[in-house]
C-alpha cells in the first residue's frame, strides 16, 4: 500500500439519516433537494475523515440515480467528484484508479430485505440478483468489484438491516449506522448533523488501518473464474424483454442467467438490463 492511500468514498442516498421516502431519492421536488444536501454533507463528513486518517488522494463517487446528486461546491476542495452517466463501473467508478480502500456512505439494504427503501439497481425490475450463487444486493455487487481491482470495503454506512447485509459479507468491515428501519418506509433516524459526526469518526478510523490491518478484498465462491449472474425479475414480461439479449439463459418464467468473464463484465449486463427494463415502465 502507498504510504498515503488513495480512497474512494462512493455516496448513495437511501441509507442517508433522514431520508425514508421515495420522494426524497427523486429529482425535482423540495424534499430532495432538502435529502442531496443531507447526502452531499454526509459524503464531505466521510472525506474529512479519510483526509484526517491518512488519506493522501480521494475521489468522491456520486452513485444514486442519475449521477448528478451531490452538491459540488459542499464538498471538501481536496476531493475529486466523479459523477455522470451512463459509466461502465457504475457506482464504483474511480475503483480503477489505484484505489487502497472504499468507503460506501448511504448505501441500502438488498431487494427483499425489510430495510429502508430496500431494492437492488433498478426496483422495478429486479426482485433477487446472485453472483455465483451468492444472494447480493447492491453492496455486494460492488464490493466485488472493488474486489476484482483490488480494493477492500473498510465502511458502510446506512441503516441496521444494510449494517447486518454488509457484516455478513464482510465481517471485518465496519458498520456504521445511522438509523434503524421499522419497515420498508419508516424507524428512527439520528438527526443528520449526528450522523455526520459518526460518520467522519468512522471513516477516520477506517483509513486508519490501512496502515496495519486492513480488511481483505471480498471475494465470490468460485474464486477468480467466470462469473454466473442470476437475476429474478419482478414480472414475467420483464424477463420476456431481457431474453432477447443473445446471451441469456431463461430457466424459469421471471429468472434468468447469464455467463459473464468478469464481476465488472457482470455488473455490466445488470445495468445494462436495467436500462432495457426501463422500456416497459
Amino acid at each position: 500500500m502507498k504510504q498515503q492511500p488513495t480512497v474512494l468514498v462512493a455516496v448513495d442516498i437511501e441509507g442517508v439519516a433522514g431520508v425514508w421516502r421515495p420522494e426524497q431519492t427523486q429529482a425535482g421536488n423540495g424534499d430532495y433537494e432538502r435529502a442531496r444536501r443531507w447526502m452531499t454533507l454526509e459524503a464531505d463528513a466521510a472525506v474529512r475523515g479519510a483526509f484526517a486518517g491518512g488519506a493522501g488522494t480521494v475521489l468522491v463517487n456520486d452513485s444514486h440515480g442519475h449521477f448528478g446528486n451531490l452538491l459540488a461546491d459542499e464538498i471538501d476542495p481536496r476531493a475529486q467528484l466523479i459523477q455522470g452517466k451512463p459509466r461502465q463501473l457504475g457506482m464504483m467508478a474511480g475503483v480503477d484508479q489505484q484505489v487502497d480502500g472504499v468507503l460506501m456512505i448511504g448505501w441500502h439494504a438488498r431487494a427483499k430485505a425489510p430495510g429502508v427503501l430496500a431494492h437492488t439497481t433498478n426496483s422495478f425490475a429486479f426482485a433477487r440478483v446472485w453472483l455465483n450463487g451468492l444472494e447480493v444486493g447492491e453492496i455486494g455487487l460492488y464490493a466485488a468489484l472493488a474486489g476484482q481491482f483490488g480494493a477492500p470495503v473498510l465502511m458502510v454506512s446506512g441503516c441496521d438491516v444494510t449494517a447486518a447485509e454488509a457484516a455478513a459479507l464482510m465481517p471485518q468491515v465496519a458498520c456504521t449506522v445511522v438509523k434503524w428501519s421499522e419497515g420498508a418506509r419508516s424507524g428512527r433516524s439520528m438527526s443528520p448533523p449526528s450522523s455526520r459526526t459518526l460518520i467522519e469518526a468512522a471513516a477516520k478510523e477506517a483509513v486508519q488501518r490501512l496502515a496495519s490491518d486492513a480488511p481483505a478484498p471480498l471475494q465470490l465462491p468460485g474464486g477468480e473464474g467466470r462469473i454466473a449472474l442470476r437475476l429474478q425479475c419482478q414480472t414475467p414480461a420483464l424477463a420476456d424483454a431481457f431474453a432477447l439479449w443473445p446471451t441469456v439463459r431463461r430457466e424459469a418464467t421471471d429468472t434468468l442467467t447469464i455467463d459473464c468473464a468478469t464481476v465488472h463484465e457482470a455488473v455490466r449486463c445488470l445495468n445494462a438490463l436495467s436500462l432495457m427494463g426501463n422500456a416497459l415502465r
